[in-house]
């Protein structure tokens, strides 16, 4: 059983200020240096006949939690206990999106957006790529997939608030970007009050999309939704979010320079469960997953979050 002392709680902050929506020093985890099969990693993968999970654990304040091991986590598909074959944490280069709301009713938080996205930029590493969409009466992609970070930084500073909302099309087209990069730890980071008005794709289309692809969308809501277009666009923020395994973000009162690197810590911060299903058919449909916490007695609650499922290959 792993004791109390080997869990650390990862995110930003001092240990002298540890309250709610602080939190303790971070400091990356090494590789995991177990002895078990290499394995691939991926944010929802199957190989073969191998499923990879990938999962993010949070205390109640919401920040990441590292230092647990296999025998801490039970994975169940389609309601069926399955047996973790292989177990690994993982830190290496990724693929990540800014998807910006440009419209007009963002104009207020346009400067807030901008901090948000350079402190990501600052926490690049060696071999991550990026690119930009923005989004406002329609969506475009603005910067390609690079490695050069000074040229979306550039781009977001000169961008003027106008026109209406076209969010759904812009996630759209975001997962279509990122679909591109051979990296296999991929994301987004969507940032909007919310207020969709404008997009020809639906709500269903993009679910659907989400669905089937393997990237992490975390969304950062600039707006408390009392109106009832922001309300309907931050609920659909939410949904994506928890489809993809990631999180949603609430910048109400909160330095987005802070909600960044959470983020950033959140993405560098995941392990990944591999199991074999007991009844691996190749029958292309939809299976559901489910990952259960086994902790070490005496620490506070924890969440896991992880995707909810995935769609089985065709022979």
């Amino acid at each position: 059983m792993l004791s109390r002392r080997h869990i650390v709680l990862a995110t930003l902050g001092a240990l002298a200020s540890e309250l709610p929506g602080q939190a303790p020093s971070y400091s990356r985890p090494k590789k995991s240096e177990a002895k078990a099969p290499a394995m691939p990693s991926a944010n929802l993968r199957v190989d073969t006949s191998l499923v990879l999970v990938p999962v993010t654990v949070n205390d109640e304040f919401n920040r990441p939690v590292t230092g647990l091991e296999k025998e801490n986590f039970r994975i169940f598909e389609d309601k069926v206990d399955q047996p973790i074959t292989a177990f690994s944490t993982e830190d290496e280069p990724i693929a990540l999106g800014f998807v910006f709301d440009t419209s007009y009713s963002m104009r207020h938080a346009m400067p807030q957006g901008r901090q948000a996205a350079a402190q990501f930029l600052k926490l690049a590493d060696d071999g991550d790529e990026f690119f930009l969409v923005e989004f406002d009466s329609h969506p475009r992609l603005v910067i390609p997939l690079t490695a050069e970070t000074g040229r979306i930084n550039t781009e977001i500073m000169l961008t003027k608030p106008v026109g209406s909302t076209a969010l759904i099309d812009g996630l759209y087209l975001a997962i279509h970007e990122i679909g591109k990069s051979k990296k296999a730890k991929k994301a987004l980071v969507l940032i909007s009050d919310g207020g969709e008005n404008n997009s020809r794709y639906t709500a269903a289309d993009v679910k659907r999309v989400v669905r089937e692809s393997d990237v992490l969308i975390y969304t950062v809501a600039m707006s408390a939704g009392y109106d009832p277009e922001e309300a309907y666009g931050l609920g659909l923020m939410n949904q994506i979010a928890e489809m993809s395994g990631a999180h949603t973000f609430q910048a109400s009162g909160v330095d987005l320079a802070e909600i960044a690197s959470r983020i950033a810590i959140d993405l560098r911060n995941r392990y990944v469960l591999a199991y074999t299903p007991h009844d691996a058919r190749r029958d292309g449909k939809y299976h559901r997953i489910e990952v259960k916490l086994a902790p070490p007695k005496g620490l506070p609650k924890l969440r896991a979050h992880w995707r909810t499922g995935y769609y089985a290959p065709i022979d």
